[in-house]
């Protein structure tokens, strides 16, 4: 792939062109990278008032009683998004989605014990624990390179 920038001072916003003779899969992936910009910050409610969360402090989101919750170092916030949302949003290399009802992000896991089967247990530097279902357990291993 070569990556060409030209420089023009007329430009206000800055324009991509990919010059491609078919589309493949990395080509449609950069295109997906453009679109969506990776968040910093989002928000979350705890006791009544909106609170801004930084991305990097984030350990899981989770669907529970029909709420996405959010959890972080400094405590656990309720969010108006949806897990969906969040998967949008979030950086891919670093929120992994483990379930159908939450995603984490693999720089707060401690550990993962393998031990059982069929699933995987996913130990947070914060001391909780929460496991893959099924269905994400390859998709896990992979993105781990296990």
């Amino acid at each position: 792939m070569e990556i060409e920038i030209k420089l023009d001072q007329s430009r206000k916003t800055p324009k991509v062109i990919i010059v491609t003779d078919v589309i493949t899969d990395e080509v449609s992936e950069i295109v997906q990278r453009l679109k969506t910009s990776n968040h910093e910050i989002v928000s979350g409610i705890k006791d009544g008032c909106v609170e801004i969360i930084n991305v990097a402090s984030l350990v899981r989101i989770y669907s529970a009683d029909k709420k996405v919750m959010i959890r972080t170092d400094s405590g656990e916030f309720l969010s108006r998004q949806r897990l969906y949302e969040f998967e949008q949003i979030l950086d891919s290399n670093s929120f992994v989605r483990i379930s159908n009802s939450e995603i984490v992000n693999l720089k707060k896991i401690k550990s993962l014990d393998l031990s059982l089967s069929g699933t995987i247990c996913v130990k947070f530097t914060n001391g909780e624990t929460t496991f893959t279902s099924r269905r994400y357990v390859a998709k896990l291993k992979k993105i781990l390179g296990i």
